[in-house]
């Protein structure tokens, strides 16, 4: 299970990437593997301000819908548009090309984890 060590992560299993005021954010390796194929990611929340722990969308696999939260506060000001016609990505690359959002941070608040801490809640 790959679990980077430079990102922030939620118990929700999203992971952060934190650069300046903006958060990157998608769902970790083990979120991807306990869900299975993915067949679709709904993101209708771009332009909206949301508070962290609100959820922002919906990942469909082929066992389940998995609501996204937001893992800090702030503007959705990206999403990533490949992920429409190729959602597989979020299981081939997690951590990369299978990001999710963009966030403009208003709050960071106290929601995410080490690296450290997310190995020990997934029993890394």
């Amino acid at each position: 299970m790959n679990i980077p060590s430079d990102l922030k992560y939620t118990k929700d299993h999203e992971w952060v990437k934190i650069a300046g005021d903006i958060a990157t954010v998608g769902i970790t390796d083990f979120a991807q593997g306990e869900l299975g194929d993915i067949v679709y990611v709904e993101i209708e929340t771009e332009g909206e301000r949301l508070a962290a722990g609100e959820v922002f969308g919906t990942v469909e696999a082929v066992k389940t819908v998995s609501d996204l939260f937001m893992p800090v506060s702030g503007e959705v000001i990206e999403i990533n548009e490949a992920l429409e016609s190729n959602p597989e990505i979020v299981n081939t690359d997690p951590y990369g090309e299978g990001w999710m959002i963009k966030i403009k941070i208003s709050e960071q608040g106290d929601h995410m984890i080490s690296a450290e801490d997310y190995s020990s809640e997934v029993g890394g």
